[in-house]
């Protein structure tokens, strides 16, 4: 899908398998000016260590291809990694960005971690808010923005020529969609953005944010908006949205948390940095006790 104006941008995967997260580097072949989008900051629970591991992978490629970034994208506010954002942005001297809604997600965890009332919630940890329809340029690919909500309320879908990295939203066809039942989710949100994007050319490239593969097989990243409509176990063409939102709930209604969702929210709502320092010179992290079901 390449015409005399505008390229089809060339995509990299990179994987982080503890997480099962997705990360993609992609460029414009004749000026090498790209994004890096959902960069993972690695995180050790059971040390309470991080590490940058993912995102140095990310540099390495970026270095040996002589690619020059003009962007670190959020597609939101994970909640099963950090953030690796600022550590990129500080690499690569440029600007980070994320949909405008993540405010409303700041106010909501605000109130779970019981953060301070001085705790910025205007989104004021990212360079850039982006708005549902905007469009930017990535050298010659243009780059349009879709609010996404469903997975969480400040979803957005960024579709760069051929190419939409649809992040929590989607799955692979054979495994469907992503949970809508974190604070801010909903399953009929969700049947809607998916609707949008489904509707985009058949030809385009729909990058998922997650894929678990079992063992150390490689996993699955892409398929196409067309592959999608035919064959997605929940939202293939014939489904209907009350189908749809019958299958999610009940889903979701059995998913424990992720395994490292209250830290990670923590993280992600400053932006992917770590609370302040303490008196002794450590950051801490908080934990909510009891608002949220064990399963």
């Amino acid at each position: 899908m390449e015409d005399q104006t505008h390229p089809s941008p060339v995509v990299r995967m990179f994987f982080d398998r503890p997480t099962g997260s997705l990360q993609y580097v992609f460029h414009d072949p004749e000026t090498l000016q790209g994004a890096i989008i959902d960069p993972v900051w690695n995180y050790y629970p059971e040390a309470g260590a991080v590490t940058t591991q993912s995102a140095d992978e990310i540099l390495a490629y970026v270095e040996a291809e002589g690619l020059k970034i003009e962007w670190i994208l959020d597609t939101h506010p994970h909640a099963d990694h950090f953030s690796a954002g600022p550590y990129l942005k500080e690499k690569l001297g440029v600007s980070h960005g994320i949909g405008e809604r993540v405010v409303k997600v700041q106010r909501i965890w605000k109130d779970l971690y019981n953060l301070p009332e001085d705790f910025p919630t205007d989104g004021s940890q990212w360079d850039r808010l982006f708005a549902d329809g905007e469009t930017f340029m990535v050298g010659r690919i243009p780059v349009k923005v879709m609010l996404s909500p469903g997975h969480t309320l400040a979803s957005i879908t960024y579709v760069a020529g051929d190419a939409a990295f649809v992040h929590d939203t989607l799955m692979m066809p054979y495994a469907g969609t992503s949970r809508a039942d974190f604070p801010g989710g909903s399953s009929e949100d969700l049947w809607d953005s998916i609707r949008a994007i489904l509707d985009l050319p058949a030809q385009t490239r729909l990058y998922v944010g997650h894929d678990y593969p079992e063992g150390q097989d490689a996993p699955q990243y892409m398929a196409t908006v067309a592959e999608h409509r035919f064959s997605n176990r929940h939202v293939k063409d014939g489904i209907s949205k009350a189908e749809f939102i019958a299958t999610r709930d009940a889903r979701d209604e059995t998913l424990k948390l992720p395994a490292r969702m209250l830290e990670a929210l923590q993280v992600n709502i400053r932006g992917g940095r770590l609370p302040d320092p303490e008196s002794d010179g450590h950051c801490y992290l908080r934990k909510p006790i009891g608002r949220f079901d064990p399963r």
